[in-house]
């Protein structure tokens, strides 16, 4: 009986081991100063270049800027 509930249960196991590992390799990348700063240059590289607009470049840099912040805080 045990056998024929891990089977079962095997692909639900599966699917949350991967979510674990996905939400793990999110926090690490959202709590990394050095991701976010990589993303402000990147940002700022697309502003320059005229891919996006000075409206674009000011709300993404906020939340950038807001969550580099938090990260700091955090610390």
């Amino acid at each position: 009986m045990f056998l024929i509930d891990d089977l079962l249960l095997a692909p639900l196991k599966g699917v949350i081991f991967i979510a674990d590992k996905i939400n793990e390799v999110l926090e690490k990348e959202m709590s990394d100063e050095g991701s976010i700063k990589e993303r402000l240059m990147a940002l700022q590289l697309k502003f320059e270049m005229d891919e996006i607009d000075e409206e674009e470049y000011d709300k993404k840099e906020d939340e950038l800027l807001k969550l580099l912040e938090n990260i700091r805080e955090n610390k």
